[in-house]
């Protein structure tokens, strides 16, 4: 107990610090090149003192439990010596991680909003249709990135070559993408950057990289976002192709 209060002593001062800038940012360009007080400054302290407290918990949450189960599960599959089941959970584990991420949630609304402006959809029926379409093609695309991801790792293939050919493929789907979804897809890449995402595939990369003897962590326990990043970015262009 007295080991959990002390990390969330550490995890608030590091929050203060996050923010600190952020906050100097805001009160220097407010006061010296405005020049004009600072509104609502109330509610902008409380609404401050809020995102402290939810960014320290959200941060002593992902030490103390999310990080520990991505590392204790791939060791767990790893030692069980079952690949199918490994990627199954590879695959679930992206997957579910991305449809919860509040950044795909805001992408894929806006999404519809502008496909409702420009006259791609009409109605409120095909506006949640397009949304949840959506998202559901960038997790399904991050639970296949994660596989990829898994299976560099397990046959120690480097990640260069993967990355390079993703690009390349990505700039030949983007020639044929219809113009209206090519900044939505490259934009949806950057979900796998979420606060839910990349700890809980970080932590399975090194967990998975540790557990295998021939494997070293630091060279192929990395690179597991990279690649979730590329299979986003085409499926939501070939969404756009074929819908």
């Amino acid at each position: 107990m007295k080991k959990t209060v002390q990390q969330f002593i550490v995890n608030l001062t590091d929050s203060a610090k996050d923010l600190t800038p952020i906050v100097l940012v805001i009160a220097f360009f407010q006061i010296f090149i405005l020049q004009q007080p600072i509104p609502n400054i109330d509610n902008i302290i409380i609404g401050a003192g809020f995102i402290l407290i939810g960014l320290t918990l959200f941060m002593h949450g992902l030490k103390l439990g999310l990080f520990p189960i991505g590392e204790v599960l791939a060791f767990s599959f790893v030692k069980k010596g079952s690949i199918i089941w490994l990627l199954t959970f590879s695959f679930a584990l992206g997957f579910g991680a991305t449809i919860a991420e509040p950044d795909l949630i805001v992408i894929a609304n806006e999404a519809a909003k502008v496909a409702q402006f420009g006259g791609i959809i009409t109605s409120d029926i095909e506006f949640d249709h397009y949304a949840q379409t959506l998202r559901y093609t960038v997790a399904t695309a991050v639970g296949l990135s994660v596989v990829i991801g898994v299976i560099k790792i397990l046959k120690g293939w480097p990640i260069q070559y993967l990355i390079i050919g993703g690009y390349l493929l990505v700039m030949a789907v983007t020639l044929l993408a219809p113009d209206f979804i090519i900044g939505i897809a490259y934009d949806a890449g950057g979900v796998t950057t979420g606060p839910i995402t990349v700890p809980l595939l970080t932590a399975l990369g090194v967990g998975l990289s540790s557990s295998i003897r021939a494997r070293n962590p630091l060279i192929d326990g990395f690179g597991m976002i990279a690649i979730a990043s590329l299979l986003p970015i085409i499926a939501v262009m070939l969404f756009g192709i074929f819908q």
